[in-house]
């Protein structure tokens, strides 16, 4: 059975998770849809027409892997919370609200034409655009409802966050952490769309975007969210710094490989979709410092083409694999989670928090390709 490299700790296979998290998430699940559920009335009592609205985030939150919700829960039991407070799920749950307005924002700065497996949120409001006849463009329009959409997602985060049933004290501890986590994940969504626009990366500099827009926002700061909100003891607070800050990174990088090299069944968006929207990466980043001046200017003309077809997916594989950019980011991967791996072992936790935290690593970093 896998195990994390330097824990020595037999673990589940990467599909699976801690048995108690299958509990939690399921209440993650009903949590969230209920408060959907209780938003509706007063939408639809404002207009009918913003039924869509709230078809297209059903349809949205109705996938996922519920990352942000566990990370945040395992922090709340590492830091000795207990085990069957339906307000923590609720405080976790909101984080999905996060998510999803990040999701939606992002694929209309991306210019992204699925989600999940799905039409992104701005391609189906074009369609329902195109369908209806309705005079002007439909690309604005699409863009514009998918932008109110996120917004009204992160305002209903604050709002999950705020009613979930902890007393005050409680929420005040974690308000400065989610306010904290809001704040990076968008100064970390400007640098990435920042390295794009001027087309040069190093591996610093998508490291430092990665740290950001990613690492801090998918692991780290939801662990200390949950560990916030039970009151948490400043050496578990680093604690999970030490496991979650280098397991996020690893996260992305491994989503990163999948991007370019990932099955679409899997990723839920085409192949290489990373490369058509040019997307500055550690693995590209990679690729490009050991590749030769041919093969350089080869992945460059491929980098940011809307309309690479499958062969020149194939053409930009076939360069970062032969540059030995793959083999690096996979090396990459593989050393973070040896930090992992050292951080958990020696984090002053409970064992089933551990267990889970080293469930999760496995899961947020299996390869997929």
């Amino acid at each position: 059975m896998p195990s994390l490299p330097a824990g020595g700790r037999p673990i589940a296979s990467p599909g699976s998770l801690h048995p108690s998290w299958s509990r939690v998430r399921k209440q993650v699940d009903e949590a969230l849809l209920a408060f959907v559920d209780r938003q509706r009335p007063g939408l639809l009592a404002i207009s009918d027409d913003l039924g869509p609205l709230l078809s297209a985030l059903d349809a949205l939150l109705a996938g996922g892997k519920r990352l942000r919700p566990a990370f945040c829960y395992w922090g709340w039991r590492a830091a000795g919370g207990g085990v069957d407070d339906p307000a923590i799920v609720h405080a976790a749950a909101s984080l999905e609200l996060l998510q999803a307005s990040a999701l939606i924002h992002d694929d209309v700065m991306d210019s992204s034409d699925t989600r999940r497996g799905q039409p992104s949120v701005h391609r189906r409001f074009e369609a329902l655009h195109r369908a209806q006849g309705w005079p002007g463009a439909a690309v604005p329009f699409g863009s514009g409802t998918a932008i109110l959409l996120g917004d009204l997602c992160l305002a209903w985060s604050s709002e999950m966050f705020e009613t979930c049933g902890l007393d005050e004290e409680r929420r005040r501890r974690g308000r400065s952490v989610y306010d904290l986590m809001r704040t990076e994940v968008m100064c970390g969504q400007y640098l990435d769309m920042l390295e794009g626009t001027r087309g040069r990366a190093t591996v610093d500099t998508a490291l430092r975007v990665v740290e950001f827009k990613s690492a801090k926002y998918t692991v780290e700061r939801p662990l200390h969210l949950g560990a916030a909100l039970a009151g948490a003891d400043p050496r578990v607070t680093a604690a999970l710094t030490g496991y979650g800050l280098p397991l996020g990174i690893a996260f992305q990088l491994r989503d990163d490989v999948l991007g370019v090299f990932g099955d679409p069944a899997e990723t839920g968006k085409p192949a290489g979709d990373d490369l058509r929207e040019g997307k500055r990466t550690v693995l590209v980043a990679l690729a490009l410092e050991r590749a030769s001046r041919a093969q350089a200017a080869a992945l460059e003309r491929r980098l940011g083409d809307p309309e690479l077809d499958r062969p020149g997916v194939d053409e930009a594989r076939t360069i970062i694999e032969e540059t030995g950019g793959l083999a690096a980011c996979e090396a990459m991967i593989d050393g973070y989670l040896d930090e992992v791996g050292r951080a958990l072992a020696a984090a002053p936790v409970a064992e089933e928090a551990r267990d889970a935290l080293a469930e999760l690593a496995i899961a947020a970093t299996a390869r997929r390709t």
